[in-house]
């Protein structure tokens, strides 16, 4: 492929979220139905290595390390992580996703690629119902009356790797004395991990939150917040990667609403590459944080209350 065809596809994968749309890579497992994953988490695709270095006292779904550019990544069989039949990687040609999750590098054992589909994120579903709620599915989509399965990556990697939660003390004790309780946050994330990670967080720094799994209820929320007064929230917080409607459009919906376009919103996402991090730019968010860091997380969000605070006490 030429330098300019190269570029061009590569422009034509980014102008896709500004038009509230993806390009996901489906692939296999061991039990032969479709799941799919976002090209934009998708570093490089590699046949499996069979040199592996193991880890002792692991998760028995992270297989080991394998070598990516002279650093070891994790190996995390994605069919064994769901209960699933374990990829026989040793004795079959099996494939590895090389993905960047939260500003680390993780590689995902499956079956076998199968192909790219472009979709709109309002024809991705979110299930709904309380047997999704401890599941590892996000979202379901069809290609050629075929289910494709959307994974909660996030949740996998906090179930078996870990994540963490904790908010440094002297962060908590800044938000105590700025009254950080006064305040109340509208967060939206489809991910059941990053909403538990979001509520601690906000809780360990005692602030007032309001969470929702998908972008077009909390607009719901904002818009009919905003019919006979002032919005009541202070901060907004949003994924971007979600069913029925990405962070980038619920931004861009935010900030046409005269009533909600002065609020401080910040784009938090497992994708922080820094096309994204422009991309949030241009869409109107003020701040772009990478997940699953909670003292960035903190910092965000007390500095702008601390703005704030300045602005409404230098105030004639």
């Amino acid at each position: 492929m030429s330098e300019t065809n190269f570029m061009a596809d590569v422009n034509k994968r980014a102008n896709l979220a500004f038009s509230n749309e993806m390009e996901m890579l489906t692939f296999l497992l061991t039990d032969g139905q479709l799941y799919g994953l976002n090209v934009f988490k998708i570093i490089e695709i590699l046949e499996c290595p069979k040199e592996i270095v193991r880890i002792p006292r692991s998760h028995s779904a992270i297989k080991g390390t394998i070598d990516f550019r002279g650093h070891a990544i994790n190996l995390l069989d994605l069919s064994e992580a769901l209960g699933l039949t374990p990829i026989s990687f040793l004795d079959r040609v099996s494939y590895v996703l090389v993905c960047e999750y939260s500003t680390t590098i993780q590689g995902f054992l499956v079956s076998e690629p199968d192909r790219l589909i472009q979709k709109s994120w309002g024809e991705i579903i979110s299930p709904e119902g309380s047997i999704y709620n401890s599941s590892y599915l996000t979202a379901i989509t069809y290609e050629n009356d075929r289910t494709i399965q959307i994974l909660d990556v996030e949740k996998i990697l906090a179930d078996i790797i870990g994540i963490e939660d904790e908010v440094s003390s002297d962060l908590t004790e800044r938000a105590k004395r700025l009254q950080i309780e006064k305040y109340h946050i509208l967060a939206v994330d489809d991910s059941s991990a990053a909403r538990s990670l979001l509520a601690s967080a906000f809780t360990q720094m005692g602030l007032r939150h309001t969470l929702f799994s998908t972008a077009d209820k909390a607009l719901d929320e904002l818009e009919r917040s905003v019919l006979s007064g002032p919005c009541p929230y202070n901060l907004i917080f949003s994924d971007i990667e979600m069913p029925v409607m990405d962070g980038f459009t619920f931004t861009r919906k935010v900030r046409q609403n005269p009533k909600l376009a002065h609020i401080y919103l910040a784009l938090h996402s497992s994708l922080s590459n820094k096309s994204n991090q422009e991309k949030a730019t241009q869409m109107g968010a003020n701040a772009f944080i990478p997940k699953f860091q909670p003292d960035k997380i903190a910092v965000a969000i007390l500095d702008q209350i601390e703005q704030a605070s300045l602005f409404n006490a230098t105030k004639p």
